[in-house]
Protein backbone atom coordinates (compact mmCIF):
# COMPACT_ATOMS: atom_id res chain seq x y z
CA UNK A 1 0.00 0.00 0.00
CA UNK A 2 1.28 3.34 -1.13
CA UNK A 3 2.07 5.69 2.02
CA UNK A 4 -0.61 8.63 2.06
CA UNK A 5 0.25 12.15 2.91
CA UNK A 6 -3.41 12.76 3.58
CA UNK A 7 -6.72 11.27 4.82
CA UNK A 8 -8.14 9.85 1.60
CA UNK A 9 -11.45 7.83 0.53
CA UNK A 10 -10.97 4.83 -1.17
CA UNK A 11 -11.86 5.10 -4.68
CA UNK A 12 -12.58 1.99 -6.75
CA UNK A 13 -9.13 1.53 -7.61
CA UNK A 14 -8.24 1.26 -4.13
CA UNK A 15 -10.66 -1.89 -3.76
CA UNK A 16 -8.95 -3.40 -7.13
CA UNK A 17 -5.61 -3.60 -5.81
CA UNK A 18 -6.77 -4.98 -2.51
CA UNK A 19 -8.14 -8.10 -3.94
CA UNK A 20 -5.21 -7.83 -5.94
CA UNK A 21 -3.10 -8.12 -3.27
CA UNK A 22 -5.24 -10.71 -1.41
CA UNK A 23 -5.14 -13.30 -4.59
CA UNK A 24 -1.73 -12.97 -5.13
CA UNK A 25 0.77 -15.67 -3.27
CA UNK A 26 3.98 -14.44 -4.95
CA UNK A 27 6.76 -13.41 -1.96
CA UNK A 28 4.59 -14.89 0.71
CA UNK A 29 5.63 -17.60 2.86
CA UNK A 30 3.00 -20.32 4.83
CA UNK A 31 2.81 -20.75 8.31
CA UNK A 32 -0.21 -22.67 8.58
CA UNK A 33 -2.03 -24.82 6.62
CA UNK A 34 -4.73 -27.38 7.79
CA UNK A 35 -8.52 -27.89 7.02
CA UNK A 36 -10.10 -25.10 5.23
CA UNK A 37 -7.77 -22.22 6.41
CA UNK A 38 -4.09 -21.04 4.79
CA UNK A 39 -1.69 -18.39 6.56
CA UNK A 40 0.82 -16.62 5.35
CA UNK A 41 3.21 -13.73 6.31
CA UNK A 42 5.48 -11.30 4.96
CA UNK A 43 8.18 -9.72 6.38
CA UNK A 44 8.72 -6.38 5.08
CA UNK A 45 11.94 -5.25 6.81
CA UNK A 46 14.80 -6.70 8.93
CA UNK A 47 14.74 -6.47 12.89
CA UNK A 48 11.78 -4.92 12.71
CA UNK A 49 7.69 -5.54 14.17
CA UNK A 50 6.13 -4.78 10.90
CA UNK A 51 4.64 -7.68 8.85
CA UNK A 52 2.31 -8.52 6.61
CA UNK A 53 -0.17 -11.72 7.19
CA UNK A 54 -2.83 -13.25 4.94
CA UNK A 55 -5.36 -15.95 6.38
CA UNK A 56 -7.79 -17.45 3.92
CA UNK A 57 -10.74 -19.59 4.88
CA UNK A 58 -13.15 -22.00 2.29
CA UNK A 59 -16.58 -21.58 3.71
CA UNK A 60 -18.34 -24.49 2.30
CA UNK A 61 -21.88 -23.66 3.74
CA UNK A 62 -21.67 -20.38 4.16
CA UNK A 63 -23.05 -17.53 1.87
CA UNK A 64 -21.20 -14.42 1.17
CA UNK A 65 -23.75 -12.34 2.68
CA UNK A 66 -23.59 -13.79 5.85
CA UNK A 67 -20.12 -13.00 6.11
CA UNK A 68 -20.45 -9.50 4.71
CA UNK A 69 -23.23 -8.75 7.36
CA UNK A 70 -21.50 -10.94 10.35
CA UNK A 71 -18.11 -8.54 9.51
CA UNK A 72 -20.32 -5.42 9.20
CA UNK A 73 -22.79 -5.88 12.41
CA UNK A 74 -21.24 -4.12 15.10
CA UNK A 75 -23.75 -5.19 17.66
CA UNK A 76 -23.46 -8.91 16.72
CA UNK A 77 -19.50 -8.58 16.83
CA UNK A 78 -20.28 -7.71 20.47
CA UNK A 79 -21.35 -10.74 20.90
CA UNK A 80 -19.16 -13.07 19.13
CA UNK A 81 -15.75 -11.36 19.53
CA UNK A 82 -14.12 -12.50 22.53
CA UNK A 83 -11.30 -10.55 22.56
CA UNK A 84 -13.27 -7.05 21.79
CA UNK A 85 -12.72 -4.65 24.88
CA UNK A 86 -14.75 -1.74 23.47
CA UNK A 87 -15.84 -0.78 20.05
CA UNK A 88 -18.24 1.77 18.17
CA UNK A 89 -18.79 3.79 15.29
CA UNK A 90 -17.44 7.27 15.37
CA UNK A 91 -19.34 9.19 12.55
CA UNK A 92 -19.39 8.76 8.77
CA UNK A 93 -17.77 9.84 6.00
CA UNK A 94 -20.05 8.72 2.92
CA UNK A 95 -22.83 6.06 2.24
CA UNK A 96 -19.79 3.85 2.20
CA UNK A 97 -17.10 4.86 4.77
CA UNK A 98 -17.13 5.63 8.55
CA UNK A 99 -14.50 5.89 11.35
CA UNK A 100 -14.91 3.23 14.23
CA UNK A 101 -12.85 2.58 17.08
CA UNK A 102 -11.81 -0.91 18.35
CA UNK A 103 -10.06 -1.96 21.05
CA UNK A 104 -8.87 -5.51 21.95
CA UNK A 105 -7.57 -7.69 25.17
CA UNK A 106 -4.43 -9.27 24.15
CA UNK A 107 -2.34 -12.11 26.06
CA UNK A 108 -0.42 -11.35 29.15
CA UNK A 109 1.94 -10.00 30.01
CA UNK A 110 0.80 -8.20 26.98
CA UNK A 111 -0.76 -4.89 27.05
CA UNK A 112 -4.32 -4.25 25.97
CA UNK A 113 -4.35 -2.53 22.19
CA UNK A 114 -6.67 -0.37 20.03
CA UNK A 115 -7.20 1.55 16.84
CA UNK A 116 -9.51 4.26 15.30
CA UNK A 117 -9.99 3.35 11.51
CA UNK A 118 -11.39 4.94 8.68
CA UNK A 119 -13.49 1.78 7.07
CA UNK A 120 -14.43 1.53 3.98
CA UNK A 121 -16.73 -1.04 2.14
CA UNK A 122 -17.56 -2.03 -1.66
CA UNK A 123 -19.45 -5.06 -3.43
CA UNK A 124 -17.34 -5.97 -6.58
CA UNK A 125 -19.95 -7.99 -8.75
CA UNK A 126 -19.80 -11.67 -6.81
CA UNK A 127 -17.17 -10.28 -4.64
CA UNK A 128 -16.97 -7.83 -1.16
CA UNK A 129 -14.67 -6.17 -0.19
CA UNK A 130 -13.97 -4.21 3.70
CA UNK A 131 -10.94 -2.66 4.57
CA UNK A 132 -9.44 0.28 6.93
CA UNK A 133 -6.29 1.94 7.71
CA UNK A 134 -5.49 4.23 10.69
CA UNK A 135 -6.63 7.50 11.60
CA UNK A 136 -6.20 10.24 14.41
CA UNK A 137 -9.18 12.00 15.75
CA UNK A 138 -9.27 14.79 18.09
CA UNK A 139 -12.02 13.65 20.47
CA UNK A 140 -10.05 9.94 20.93
CA UNK A 141 -6.19 10.90 21.29
CA UNK A 142 -4.42 7.45 22.75
CA UNK A 143 -5.41 6.13 25.95
CA UNK A 144 -2.98 5.58 29.42
CA UNK A 145 -4.41 1.67 29.81
CA UNK A 146 -4.04 0.38 26.15
CA UNK A 147 -1.05 0.76 23.37
CA UNK A 148 -2.54 2.12 20.34
CA UNK A 149 -1.74 0.05 16.84
CA UNK A 150 -1.34 1.11 13.97
CA UNK A 151 -3.23 -0.25 11.00
CA UNK A 152 -1.38 0.57 7.73
CA UNK A 153 -3.67 -1.74 5.51
CA UNK A 154 -6.35 -4.34 6.61
CA UNK A 155 -9.20 -5.61 5.17
CA UNK A 156 -11.47 -8.62 3.90
CA UNK A 157 -12.05 -10.05 0.26
CA UNK A 158 -15.06 -12.45 0.62
CA UNK A 159 -15.55 -14.16 -2.91
CA UNK A 160 -18.67 -15.50 -3.76
CA UNK A 161 -18.25 -19.11 -4.79
CA UNK A 162 -21.80 -20.52 -4.80
CA UNK A 163 -25.20 -20.02 -3.40
CA UNK A 164 -24.41 -21.22 -0.38
CA UNK A 165 -20.30 -21.41 -0.49
CA UNK A 166 -17.41 -18.69 -0.57
CA UNK A 167 -14.04 -17.79 0.10
CA UNK A 168 -12.49 -15.47 3.23
CA UNK A 169 -9.70 -13.48 2.59
CA UNK A 170 -8.30 -11.69 5.43
CA UNK A 171 -4.86 -9.49 4.55
CA UNK A 172 -3.07 -7.05 7.33
CA UNK A 173 -0.45 -4.55 7.48
CA UNK A 174 -0.29 -3.79 10.75
CA UNK A 175 2.50 -1.87 13.22
CA UNK A 176 1.45 -3.40 16.79
CA UNK A 177 3.46 -0.55 18.33
CA UNK A 178 4.88 -1.87 22.15
CA UNK A 179 7.87 -3.55 22.07
CA UNK A 180 6.70 -7.10 20.74
CA UNK A 181 9.40 -8.94 20.09
CA UNK A 182 9.64 -11.43 17.13
CA UNK A 183 8.27 -14.82 18.42
CA UNK A 184 4.59 -13.50 19.73
CA UNK A 185 4.79 -11.65 16.05
CA UNK A 186 5.20 -15.45 14.63
CA UNK A 187 3.28 -17.28 17.02
CA UNK A 188 0.42 -15.07 17.17
CA UNK A 189 0.21 -15.31 12.99
CA UNK A 190 0.54 -18.79 13.23
CA UNK A 191 -2.49 -19.88 15.95
CA UNK A 192 -4.30 -16.74 16.70
CA UNK A 193 -5.08 -16.23 12.77
CA UNK A 194 -6.84 -19.43 12.42
CA UNK A 195 -8.64 -18.67 15.73
CA UNK A 196 -10.18 -15.99 14.92
CA UNK A 197 -11.27 -17.09 11.20
CA UNK A 198 -12.69 -20.01 13.12
CA UNK A 199 -14.74 -17.53 15.31
CA UNK A 200 -15.88 -16.00 12.69
CA UNK A 201 -17.20 -19.02 10.90
CA UNK A 202 -19.17 -20.33 13.73
CA UNK A 203 -20.16 -16.37 14.00
CA UNK A 204 -21.73 -16.50 10.49
CA UNK A 205 -23.59 -20.13 11.36
CA UNK A 206 -25.38 -18.46 13.85
CA UNK A 207 -26.09 -15.15 12.42
CA UNK A 208 -29.51 -15.59 10.90
CA UNK A 209 -31.24 -16.98 14.38
CA UNK A 210 -29.56 -14.24 16.12
CA UNK A 211 -30.43 -11.28 13.96
CA UNK A 212 -33.86 -12.00 13.41
CA UNK A 213 -34.51 -11.72 16.93
CA UNK A 214 -32.04 -8.53 17.06
CA UNK A 215 -33.65 -5.42 14.63
CA UNK A 216 -33.41 -7.61 11.86
CA UNK A 217 -34.15 -4.93 8.74
CA UNK A 218 -31.46 -2.84 10.69
CA UNK A 219 -28.61 -3.06 7.71
CA UNK A 220 -26.75 0.10 7.07
CA UNK A 221 -24.38 -1.00 5.27
CA UNK A 222 -26.57 -2.04 2.84
CA UNK A 223 -29.27 0.73 3.11
CA UNK A 224 -27.47 3.92 4.03
CA UNK A 225 -30.19 5.37 4.26
CA UNK A 226 -30.40 3.72 7.86
CA UNK A 227 -27.31 5.18 9.27
CA UNK A 228 -28.01 7.96 11.80
CA UNK A 229 -24.55 8.76 12.17
CA UNK A 230 -23.11 12.31 12.20
CA UNK A 231 -21.06 13.00 9.37
CA UNK A 232 -17.38 13.84 10.39
CA UNK A 233 -15.43 16.56 7.83
CA UNK A 234 -12.54 15.16 6.30
CA UNK A 235 -10.56 17.37 7.88
CA UNK A 236 -10.88 16.84 11.39
CA UNK A 237 -9.17 13.52 10.77
CA UNK A 238 -4.98 12.69 10.05
CA UNK A 239 -3.09 10.18 8.87
CA UNK A 240 -1.95 7.97 12.03
CA UNK A 241 1.67 7.80 12.05
CA UNK A 242 3.42 4.94 14.17
CA UNK A 243 6.43 7.19 14.48
CA UNK A 244 4.20 9.66 16.68
CA UNK A 245 3.03 7.38 18.94
CA UNK A 246 4.98 6.60 22.28
CA UNK A 247 6.83 3.61 22.36
CA UNK A 248 5.89 1.42 24.69
CA UNK A 249 8.00 -0.98 26.73
CA UNK A 250 6.49 -4.40 27.26
CA UNK A 251 9.65 -5.97 28.92
CA UNK A 252 8.07 -8.95 30.46
CA UNK A 253 7.34 -10.49 26.99
CA UNK A 254 11.42 -10.32 25.67
CA UNK A 255 12.02 -13.67 25.89
CA UNK A 256 10.95 -16.32 24.19
CA UNK A 257 9.25 -18.69 26.35
CA UNK A 258 10.34 -22.55 26.34
CA UNK A 259 8.03 -25.32 24.66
Amino acid sequence: MMMMEEVQIPDDRAFLRFKQECVCEDNWSVCYEKNNICVWIQLLEEHSNLHRIKCRMVCKEIPAETVYDVLHDIEYRRKWDMNVIETFDIGKLTVNADVGYYSWKCPKPLKNRDVITLRSWLPMGNDYIIMNYSVKHPKFPPRKDLVRAVSIQTGYLIQKTGESSCILTYLAQVDPRGSLPKWVVNKSSQFLAPKVMKHISKACLRYSEWKQKHTPGFKPWLFPEQNTLDTLPLNTLQIQRAESLEQIDERESREEPSD
